[in-house]
């Protein structure tokens, strides 16, 4: 991909419905009583992994035009079993929330991983369950695909979540909804709480309190409308890109800004960011708003590991944004998340010193010495959407043209990426 240095960007764009959210809205209409209305969703191939779960469980699920979906939603206790094994196919989210589905479930179930991940452990999440009562099965003592779930009483649990196991908060608490006493969950530090929104608008009575999350069981869920919000990790490309283009004045429309999701605008904040949130209201129990930005010089950061949950995704757009800082921005507290497991840091690095910054890994995060102009060249997107992304975007800021290589992952996990930038 081809990108040239801008000299401004200006308009009004949408982004895809936020697929975290999308990936609840249909799990959990589902699960609840009643004809539920979906719309914005993420229609991604992760997202339709997670209906044709659901629709082998005899759940009746359409998908009409214009990103909306309707279920047809059986109730907390009215899945059929699936007459073959359920493939979670890639995304973790979609395997993660589906297992403390099945751990309550009064019938056997087999579930299973595309064959590019099914070789990923899984042992983290399948301990809480199996501590909580479930019966599952699966090769190297449950740490690996395929597992097999077979009915079994659950009893409420009390678990405390280290900074690096958050992703595992979302299914104890929906398997807490199947079982008996409470089951709590503390965290270390705030993480994403979209499951447990999410399950209280369809009806459920998840409790929060500071980092404490207690869940417990219920009677059913009921069918209820959503919306789903665009996604604040895409929209984070073109917040960047207007804080990074000189004259630049743009506006993200419908984006979501739950808390727990949103650093990377606290962020920018504390490095002089002018961005505007406008429009902010409450939808389907998610905090919404349009997103108004504009040019800024940017002072450093130091972004230190209990922030880190809450802008996992936004790293490598972030370290962009930071080579036109004026002064030195450390990121820490990466090690132990995926970011560094992928080694997308360690690509990031090599591709932004290509360009002229300079840039370093450290053993828990990166170090970037900002203010140095970035010069168009020929860099790798590594088959990554998120590192492809982010490098596309610090073209726009680069002296001349700048030649992103191997960026087939962008059409399929945002298609429209490129010509959206390109209407600004």
């Amino acid at each position: 991909m081809l990108i040239e240095q801008r000299s401004s960007l200006r308009g009004e764009i949408s982004v895809p419905g936020d697929k975290s959210i999308s990936h609840r809205a249909i799990m959990f209409a589902s699960l609840a009583k009643g004809t539920t209305e979906i719309s914005g969703s993420s229609m991604s191939d992760d997202c339709l992994s997670t209906i044709e779960c659901f629709r082998k469980m005899q759940v009746g699920i359409e998908i009409l035009p214009a990103n909306r979906v309707r279920v047809h939603g059986k109730g907390l206790y009215g899945l059929k079993p699936p007459t073959g094994p359920l493939n979670a196919g890639r995304p973790g989210t979609t395997f993660r929330l589906l297992l403390g589905v099945l751990a309550g479930q009064p019938f056997n179930s087999i579930l299973t991983r595309d064959e590019h991940v099914i070789k990923k452990p899984i042992g983290k999440i399948v301990s809480p369950l199996v501590q909580m009562g479930a019966a599952i099965k699966g090769r190297d003592n449950g740490n690996l695909c395929p597992l097999a779930i077979t009915p079994s009483k659950l009893k409420g649990s009390a678990f405390e979540l280290s900074i690096l196991d958050t992703y595992i908060k979302s299914p104890i608490l929906i398997a807490g909804l199947f079982a008996d006493g409470e089951t709590t969950v503390t965290e270390a530090v705030k993480s994403r709480d979209h499951s447990e929104q999410m399950l209280n608008h369809f009806g459920a009575d998840i409790k929060i309190n500071g980092l404490k999350v207690t869940s417990h069981k219920i009677e059913n869920l009921y069918a209820q409308p959503v919306e789903v919000p665009g996604d604040i990790s895409l929209a984070a490309y073109f917040i960047t890109a207007a804080l990074i283009v000189p004259n630049s004045d743009v506006t993200i429309k419908n984006v979501g800004i739950n808390p727990t999701r949103a650093g990377m605008l606290d962020v920018y904040k504390s490095m002089g960011a002018n961005i505007e949130i406008l429009n902010e209201r409450i939808i389907s129990n998610e905090k919404v708003a349009d997103i108004r930005v504009t040019s800024s010089s940017l002072l450093p950061a130091t972004i230190d590991a209990d922030i880190v949950p809450r802008l996992i995704d936004e790293i490598p757009i972030i370290a962009v944004a930071a080579t036109t800082a004026k002064g030195t921005t450390e990121i820490k507290g990466l090690k132990g998340f995926r970011i560094k497991e992928l080694n997308r840091v360690k690509a990031l690095v090599a591709e932004l010193s290509k360009m002229g910054a300079n840039v370093r890994e450290t053993e828990d995060g990166m170090v970037i010495e900002g203010g140095k102009p970035l010069r168009g060249t020929v860099v790798e997107g590594y088959n990554d959407h998120t590192i492809s992304m982010s490098l596309s975007i610090a073209g726009l800021a680069a002296d001349g043209e700048t030649t992103v290589r191997k960026t087939q992952a962008v059409d399929v996990a945002y298609p429209d990426f490129f010509s959206v930038l390109n209407s600004l």
